[in-house]
């Protein structure tokens, strides 16, 4: 049993390393690109305009970005059986392992709260100003 459990952990560690291209890519393009992406998306304009071109932006940006984040997510699912493993020698790689995940768990969670926060305030900037619009016409009809 000991040989056979000793086996199972070579292989992870083969497939670990078969893997872990994947694993580099995605973290590269995470700190290289995606993080600089976000952070630029902090500041949002103060007009509609401005901001409905900031989303047209940031949308062509999640495509990329969430398809790092599904390709990082597949490449973790195929590593789901090392949690079963304590060994010493498998011990480096799953800290690596856990490395790469907190990565792509944190900046996946950074983008979904982008996107969800550029499309309130992209839906509240329209109703302000469907309202200010609203408001002029208003005074048009009282000025007649």
């Amino acid at each position: 049993m000991l040989s056979n459990k000793r086996i199972q952990e070579l292989e992870l560690v083969m497939e670990f390393e078969k893997v872990e291209e994947c694993f580099k890519e995605v973290s590269s393009w995470i700190e290289n690109v995606g993080r600089k992406q976000l952070k630029e998306t902090i500041n949002l304009d103060d007009s509609l305009e401005m901001l409905l071109q900031a989303q047209k932006q940031f949308r062509e940006f999640d495509l990329v970005a969430s398809e790092y984040c599904r390709r990082g997510q597949e490449a973790l699912k195929k590593m789901d059986r090392w949690e079963d493993f304590s060994s010493v020698d498998v011990h480096a790689y799953r800290v690596k392992l856990q490395t790469y995940k907190d990565q792509l768990e944190e900046f996946c969670t950074q983008l979904d709260e982008n996107r969800h926060r550029i499309c309130e305030t992209v839906r509240l900037y329209e109703f302000f100003d469907k309202v200010r619009q609203d408001i002029c016409c208003m005074e048009e009809g009282v000025k007649s």
